[in-house]
C-alpha cells in the first residue's frame, strides 16, 4: 500500500496539477503558490509562519514546498520530508531557487529518522490521512517533538460537503447507496487508501497531546463543481464551518 501512496504523488506531486509552465521554472513555482493562496486563503492563519523565524520546525509531507517556503522566506529552521522522492526534488529545487534554506528529507512519517525531543514545531497539511497506519505517524511526530513543542495537522473531514459530493458520485448516482463514504474515499479520492475523520475520531487521536483545538474549515473544495470549477469563493463563507472538508488540529506535547 505504501509503495503505491508514494507512486501516486510521485507521478502527481500535491499542488503541481495541471501547472502549464515547465516544471521547476520561476513561473512553475509562483503559479502553485498562486493557486494555493486562492483556494487555501486561511492556511496562514493556523500555520502562523511569523512565529517560528528561528524555531525548528517539522512540515511532514512538503509536496512541492508551498509552505516549506513560508517557513524558510519567515526565517524559520525548517526541515521537510515526503515520501515520494519527486516531491523532495521539488522542495530542494524551490528552496535554492529562492534562496532559502532547508533541508529536505525522503523520509516515512511513520519512521522518521530524528531523535527524540528535536523540533519546536511539527507541521502537516493534509498528509497523515494517506498514510497508512496514521497512528503510528501520530507517535513518530510527539516522540520528535520537544516538550512544549507545537502541532498544526490537517486532515480531511468525514462529515463534509466533499464527503457527501464523493458519496453521490460513487454511491448513490451509481446505484450504490448503500457504499459507505470511507470505502469510496479509499478508492477515488487521491492516492489509494485515503481516510477521513470524524471530529470525535480526531479526539482519540490526538489525545496524548495539552490544549488540543480542533477547528473543522470550509475550504475552496467544498465548493467545487468541475476538476478546476469553483464557485466564488465568497461562498465558501456562507457555509457553516462544522461541514467544512478540513479538520485543523492544533496542540502541544506536555
Amino acid at each position: 500500500m505504501k509503495e503505491v501512496v508514494r507512486q501516486y504523488w510521485d507521478n502527481e506531486p500535491c499542488g503541481t496539477r495541471d501547472i502549464p509552465y515547465p516544471v521547476g521554472s520561476l513561473d512553475y513555482f509562483e503559479a502553485i503558490a498562486e493557486r494555493r493562496d486562492r483556494l487555501d486563503w486561511f492556511i496562514p492563519e493556523y500555520a502562523q509562519f511569523d512565529k517560528w523565524k528561528g524555531k525548528k520546525v517539522l512540515e511532514v509531507g512538503c509536496g512541492a514546498g508551498s509552505d516549506s517556503i513560508r517557513f524558510a522566506q519567515a526565517g524559520a529552521d525548517i526541515t521537510s520530508i515526503d515520501l515520494s522522492p519527486r516531491s523532495v526534488l521539488l522542495t530542494r529545487e524551490r528552496l535554492h531557487l529562492y534562496g532559502c534554506k532547508g533541508n529536505v528529507l525522503e523520509a516515512d512519517a511513520e519512521e522518521m529518522p530524528f531523535d527524540n525531543d528535536n523540533f519546536d514545531f511539527a507541521y502537516s497539511y493534509g498528509v497523515l490521512h494517506h498514510t497508512p497506519n496514521i497512528y503510528r505517524a501520530i507517535n513518530e511526530i510527539y516522540r520528535v517533538l520537544k516538550s512544549g513543542g507545537q502541532i498544526c495537522i490537517m486532515l480531511y473531514h468525514k462529515y463534509s460537503l466533499v464527503a457527501l459530493q464523493m458519496w453521490l458520485m460513487f454511491g448513490l448516482f451509481k446505484l450504490k447507496p448503500t457504499r459507505s463514504i470511507s470505502d469510496i474515499l479509499a478508492n477515488h479520492h487521491e492516492s489509494l487508501g485515503t481516510k477521513a475523520y470524524t471530529v470525535n475520531e480526531v479526539e482519540r487521536l490526538f489525545s496524548s497531546f495539552d490544549n488540543v483545538k480542533i477547528h473543522t474549515r470550509v475550504t475552496a473544495y467544498d465548493i467545487r463543481y468541475s476538476r478546476n470549477g469553483y464557485l466564488p469563493i465568497g461562498v465558501a463563507k456562507l457555509i457553516p464551518q462544522c461541514l467544512g472538508w478540513n479538520i485543523i488540529i492544533q496542540g502541544q506535547k506536555p
